[in-house]
């Protein structure tokens, strides 16, 4: 990701757009083989001469025209032909799609790097009962399986963006000239073709499509949408970082993210083990959250054809977004395949909390057998805040044992159906099962992306 967005790549990149132009003209006998092969040759990023072109920039104040010059320096037979025709967006912003769609296929690895990972997990725990928490308090139970399952949802979505956005969304200006119209080509090639015909052979060699109709510009709006899509991986990632830092807390204690041998958690506390992995995760993702807004600026006032006042924060928000993205997705990654289950402490957790689960359970069978609703209700209710003050004093929940020493409750259901409608573990419901059928589906996104690569 650094490579794609390092200096030197860019410049390479704005080579590679200059010499497909070159080419496709010289189809048109608009350029010599003898200039052709003279601009060819020093194309590569071993030539660009940095120093050189930034000491034009200072002169000039434009960094294109800089580097055009320093390339052109070095091309005495053919680089006087070098962006002819073109104006600076024609190079730059194919260059920056480019580079985008690069980057965008290494966030793809990255996505599918955590679905596999995922994958192994859902199989793993899809019948592991847990609790579940709405509110931040003890819910009904569900499975880990499950839970990770949720997860993995979030990225496949993104996933299906990320694949849209490269399908549709990521595609180049075209080469159109000064406002989109494409009158300097329809000059230049003078009868000899036709500007759109020139255009497809360009983008044919840099292996891009162009949008069939852009000003200045390729819609500023794209921005936004790539932008939107990474800050969409940013917050799966977020939400499962907030999740991982909630159960790694000493009170809850059922996942702890990787923690090396000889980590320091802390300079002053030694005792810390520190989730900084999800810590870092939720760091960036709420950094890329930020950034669709400036883009959305951006595209939102463009000023009919174009106007310059995107240009300096683009340079920062699209390289930095890739590179955020991609190292929360590393960390993402980190964190799956070494994260530790502590299924002690889960059970732990069921087991004195699981109960408040299996209430309305009581509460409907009670009422089968003969109790009035309402008193059914106020009983258990009264049993379970004597529950609650005898967990917060840290003493063992006690509430299957107030309900069996309950006369009225206890002339109802026998102690051992009491213990049967509290335990929480036997009521899960479907997770397995929609465990399985979520792996089926992941596992054929998966393999799609295997056979491509095979």
């Amino acid at each position: 990701m650094r490579r794609i967005f390092s200096e030197v790549n860019y410049r390479a990149t704005w080579r590679r757009v200059w010499v497909a132009l070159a080419e496709a003209q010289a189809e048109y006998g608009l350029i010599s083989p003898e200039e052709l092969e003279d601009v060819r040759s020093k194309m590569g990023a071993e030539e660009i001469d940095m120093e050189r072109s930034l000491e034009i920039e200072r002169e000039i104040k434009h960094d294109l025209m800089a580097e055009l010059r320093a390339y052109s320096e070095r091309c005495p037979v053919g680089g006087g032909k070098l962006h002819w025709g073109a104006t600076s967006a024609d190079i730059e912003d194919n260059a920056d799609v480019i580079r985008m769609r690069e980057a965008m296929g290494i966030v793809i690895e990255g996505l599918l790097d955590c679905l596999e990972a995922f994958s192994g997990l859902i199989s793993r725990y899809k019948d592991l009962p847990c609790l579940g928490w709405t509110h931040l308090q003890p819910a009904e139970p569900m499975t880990l399986g499950y839970r990770f399952a949720n997860y993995a949802q979030d990225l496949a979505l993104d996933l299906g963006l990320a694949e849209y956005m490269m399908a549709e969304v990521l595609k180049g200006k075209g080469i159109k000239g000064a406002v989109g119209s494409s009158a300097s080509f329809a000059s230049i090639l003078s009868g000899r073709g036709r500007p759109a015909e020139m255009e497809r052979k360009v983008m044919g060699r840099l292996g891009i499509e162009g949008f069939p109709v852009a000003s200045q510009t390729y819609p500023r709006k794209v921005d936004f949408l790539i932008l939107s899509a990474l800050a969409s991986i940013a917050q799966s990632a977020h939400k499962f970082g907030t999740d991982l830092r909630h159960l790694q807390s000493p009170t809850m204690g059922e996942l702890l993210e990787p923690f090396s041998e000889r980590q320091v958690g802390s300079s002053a506390m030694p005792f810390k083990r520190n989730p900084v992995k999800s810590e870092r995760m939720c760091s960036l993702a709420r950094y890329v959250s930020s950034l669709p807004k400036v883009a959305w600026d951006n595209a939102a006032c463009t000023i009919f054809e174009r106007t310059l006042d995107d240009s300096a924060n683009r340079r920062v928000i699209l390289p930095e977004a890739f590179l955020a993205i991609d190292e929360c997705l590393r960390l993402y990654s980190e964190i799956l395949a070494g994260l530790v289950v502590d299924e002690r402490a889960i059970g732990e957790n069921l087991r004195r909390f699981g109960p408040w689960a299996g209430l309305e359970r009581v509460l409907m069978k009670l009422v089968e057998r003969g109790m009035g609703r309402q008193e059914a209700h106020e009983r258990l209710r009264a049993h379970s805040q004597r529950a609650w003050e005898a967990i917060r004093g840290g003493s063992e929940n006690p509430l299957p044992d107030l309900l069996k020493g309950d006369e009225a409750i206890s002339e109802r259901l026998r102690p051992e159906e009491v213990e049967g409608l509290l335990d929480a573990g036997a009521h899960v419901g479907d997770c397995g099962d929609r465990c399985l059928e979520f792996l089926s589906s992941l596992r054929k996104i998966l393999d799609r992306y295997h056979r491509r690569a095979g």
